[in-house]
This record gives structure tokens, sequence and C-alpha cells, in this order.
């Protein structure tokens, strides 16, 4: 009888998840980021944030659908970057495994940030943020942020 299936086994609620499991993400260097030097190419890191940012709220319960637009749904309000930057501190290259911290801030109620800190081996490789608005996909004017993007900052902040 498979252990599912067993009158002894019992399936225990997953654990709430903590901050760490939606603000610090793994992943490896792969050939295709790097450039013809062996090295990451500068651009990676800035999509590096997009999925790492997309990474954690799908982490933290939040669907892609109730935040990015697809073929036939448009989320109520849209939240693009209007600002970013990086900053490259020591070469990154192909095998290298990254841990990735985000640090989100509500910055007000329509704009928040996200920085994040790129490790390798401990030490930090580089960093970067990006500042997002809340807007009307409609009118483009600004709004205020959706509930689970809110939820999301004040338990990123709280440690809840």
């Amino acid at each position: 009888m498979p252990p599912s299936d067993s009158p002894l086994h019992t399936q225990l609620p997953s654990p709430p998840p903590t901050p760490a499991d939606w603000l610090l993400l793994c992943r490896t260097v792969r050939f295709g980021d790097t450039d013809a030097a062996g090295v990451m190419h500068f651009h990676q890191l800035l999509r590096w944030c997009h999925v790492a940012y997309e990474e954690s709220l799908e982490r933290f319960g939040v669907a892609p659908g109730a935040i990015f637009p697809g073929p036939g749904r448009t989320p109520a309000v849209a939240l693009p970057i209007v600002h970013a930057n990086a900053d490259y501190r020591r070469p990154l290259s192909c095998g290298d495994p990254l841990a990735i911290e985000l640090r989100p801030l509500r910055l007000d109620g329509g704009r928040f940030e996200v920085r994040y800190r790129f490790l390798h081996n401990g030490k930090e490789a580089a960093s970067g943020l990006t500042r997002h608005v809340a807007i009307d996909p409609a009118n483009r004017q600004r709004t205020a942020l959706p509930g689970c993007i809110v939820e999301w900052l004040e338990a990123s902040r709280t440690g809840a």
C-alpha cells in the first residue's frame, strides 16, 4: 500500500510560509546568461530582478493572472516599472550559484520599490532596484495598489 493510502499516514498541513520562503530565492548562472567573455551579460541582471519579483509573488500566493496581463485578461491595476537601476560588483560566470535577496518597500498608497541583492559565495556580486507605480490600465492614471500587493508588502515588512 502506498504511504498516502496507509491508515497510519497522516497528511500534516504545510507550515505557513515565512518571509524567507518568498524573499530569498536561488538560481544558477547559465551559459545563455553570459557573453563572449564568459561572464554574465549586463542586461541579465534586470531580467533576473523581474523574474525574482514574479517568483516572490507566486511563492507568497499571488497568482500571476492577478498582476500580469495575458491573453484574455487585463488586471484591474497595472504596475509598470518607472525606475530601475543595477550595480555590478564582481563578475558572474556560467555555473555560479546565486542567492537573491528581495527587500520590498511600500513608498505610498500607489507606489512601491523592490531592492535586490545578488550574492555569490556569501559576497555581494550585484544589486538592483525596481520602482513600480499603480495605474488604471484604462485611463493610465495613478491609483491605489492592489490588495494582494499591499499584503505582500506588509508581510515582507513585518516578517509575518
